[in-house]
Order: structure tokens, then C-alpha cells, then sequence
């Protein structure tokens, strides 16, 4: 029985070396494509997260500054009327305070405006004037700026998926073009090439974050 030379032996663990490389690339290349563009969804979705976030912070800011037009408007008429000591209109207007503008008036007048030199100039500066409307778009406004850094944080990590792309795709490129090549070291030269970039890449991949769904 005659043994097998061992030159054919070399080529067969070659080729054998190519298609197992040709094979695990090609994976490595689907699931960096799937990854990228999962990554580019949540991208996606935290980019309109972002913007209805946004859109909702202007909204209630433009309601914190009507219900502030109109707390100046009536206390604006309220002094008027005090200073002309007409207490009906006085009481009047005292009525239609807004809820809000309550606790900020009260500290203003236990802080003896008239005869503190050192009181407040309105119910406005004191630390009891807040409006829920204020307070909601500055919510939402912290929102959108989160979402916002969660859109740059997929983006990139979208583009490392794509990169992972191009480079398994090299390897894949190594690997077929060692098929073609007829001498052993050629051969060998781009089947190393292929497989250092492909492990390199399934090592930096290791240490990227993982996307179970858009």
C-alpha cells in the first residue's frame, strides 16, 4: 500500500484551511452586517425619541411663558391697584392669582416689600415662584439631550459593525485569492493574512456590545 506524498497532504490541509476560513468569514461578515444595522434601528428610534422629546420640552415651555405673561399681567394690575388704594379692584385681582403665583406672592408680602429695603422686587425672584410647565420642559429637554447622546452612541457602534464588515470581507478576499495562488508559500502568506484579520476582528467584536433586536 503506497503512502500518501506529502506534498498532496500539504495542499489538502491548504484547502481545507481556505474553506474553513472562506466559511467562518463569511459568517463573521452576516453577523457584523446584522449587528450594524440593528444598531443603526435603535439609532433610528432614539433619533425620533429625541426629537418628540424635543418637541414636547418647547411645548411646555411655551405654556410656562404664557401662564408667566399672564401672573405678571395680573400682578402688574394688582399694584397698580394697591398703589391707588382702591381695595375692591385690589381684592379683585388678588382673586385671580393663578394657583402657582400663591405661595411667591405670600413670601413676597411676608418679606415687607414696602419697608425692607432688602426684600425681593417681586413675587418673580422669589424661590417659590415655579411653574409645572418650567419644570416639564426642562424634563424634557434632559430627555432629548440623553436620547441624543444615545443616537451618537449606536451610530458608532453601528460604523465599528461596519467596519467588522470590511474587514471580514479582506479575509474572505485572502482566503479565495490562496485558492488561486500556485505555490505553497503564496498560498500560506494569505491564508495567514486572512485568518490574523479575521481573529483580529472576532477578538475586537468580543468587546463591542451586542444588539438582540431593533
Amino acid at each position: 500500500m503506497s503512502a500518501v506524498p506529502t506534498d498532496g497532504r500539504e495542499d489538502h490541509w491548504l484547502e481545507l484551511a481556505a474553506t474553513v476560513l472562506l466559511a467562518l468569514a463569511a459568517i463573521g461578515t452576516a453577523w457584523a452586517t446584522y449587528q450594524s444595522s440593528s444598531w443603526h434601528g435603535r439609532q433610528a428610534e432614539a433619533q425620533s425619541a429625541s426629537i418628540a422629546a424635543r418637541v414636547e420640552s418647547t411645548r411646555e415651555a411655551n405654556v410656562a411663558n404664557r401662564e408667566g405673561q399672564v401672573d405678571l399681567a395680573i400682578f402688574t394690575q394688582w399694584v397698580d391697584a394697591y398703589a391707588h388704594r382702591e381695595t375692591e379692584l385690589t381684592d379683585f385681582y388678588r382673586k385671580r392669582f393663578r394657583a402657582e403665583f400663591e405661595p411667591a406672592f405670600e413670601a413676597w408680602v411676608a418679606t415687607k416689600p414696602l419697608t425692607n429695603p432688602a426684600a425681593p422686587l417681586s413675587p418673580f425672584a422669589m424661590p417659590q415662584y415655579k411653574l409645572e410647565a418650567t419644570r416639564l420642559a426642562e424634563r424634557k429637554e434632559a430627555e432629548a439631550a440623553a436620547y441624543s447622546q444615545d443616537v451618537k452612541t449606536y451610530v458608532q457602534r453601528a460604523d465599528d459593525y461596519t467596519l467588522a464588515v470590511v474587514v471580514f470581507a479582506i479575509s474572505l478576499f485572502f482566503a479565495a485569492l490562496s485558492t488561486r495562488m500556485h505555490t505553497r508559500g503564496s498560498r500560506l502568506t494569505l491564508l495567514a493574512m486572512g485568518y490574523v484579520l479575521f481573529l483580529g476582528t472576532v477578538a475586537w467584536l468580543a468587546t463591542q456590545p451586542v444588539s438582540v433586536g431593533a
